[in-house]
C-alpha cells in the first residue's frame, strides 16, 4: 500500500512510533545538564523560590526533545526500516509527537513550577515547541532532499 493511501490514524500511528526511535537516554543526560547549568545560573542570581525551576525545567525539556528528535532522524541503525523511510517521507508529521510532547510539558512545567497562569504557560511553551518543530522539519526535509539527489 503506497503511503499517500494510508488514513489519518495510521499517520499518527507511525509518527507517534517514529518519535521513539531517537536517543532518548543521551537526550536526557543533555536535557539533565542544560536544566543544571540553568539553575546554577538562576541560583547565583540569588532569587530562591519553587518559581525558580521554572525556566530550568523548560530548558531542559527542550533539549531533550531536540537531541532525542533529531538523533532520531539522523540514526542509520534503524531497526524497521519500513518505520524509517516513512519518518523520512514525512520529515514535518514524524516532528509532531516530540513538539506535541515539549508543549504539554513544558505548559504543566511553567503552570506549577513557575508564577505563570494556564494561559500564560501554554503561550510561554508554544515559541519552544514551534522552534523545535521547525527545526526538527527542516532537518528531516533537507535530509528527504539528499537522500532524493
Amino acid at each position: 500500500m503506497a503511503h499517500d493511501d494510508m488514513s489519518r490514524r495510521e499517520n499518527r500511528q507511525l509518527a507517534v512510533a517514529s518519535a521513539t526511535v531517537g536517543p532518548w537516554r543521551t537526550a536526557a543526560g543533555v536535557g539533565a545538564v542544560v536544566g543544571a547549568t540553568a539553575l546554577g545560573i538562576e541560583a547565583v542570581s540569588g532569587d530562591w523560590s519553587l518559581s525558580m525551576l521554572a525556566g530550568p525545567a523548560g530548558w531542559a525539556l527542550f533539549f531533550f526533545f531536540l537531541v532525542g528528535t533529531l538523533g532520531g532522524q539522523l540514526r542509520r541503525d534503524t531497526a524497521d526500516r519500513r518505520l524509517r523511510r516513512w519518518a523520512d517521507a514525512h520529515p514535518w508529521q514524524s516532528a509532531l509527537p516530540a513538539a506535541g510532547g515539549l508543549l504539554v510539558l513544558n505548559t504543566l512545567a511553567q503552570l506549577f513550577l513557575g508564577d505563570a497562569s494556564l494561559f500564560g504557560a501554554l503561550f510561554l511553551s508554544l515559541l519552544p515547541a514551534g522552534i523545535l518543530l521547525a527545526v526538527a522539519g527542516v532537518v528531516g526535509s533537507v535530509k528527504q532532499a539528499r537522500g532524493k539527489g
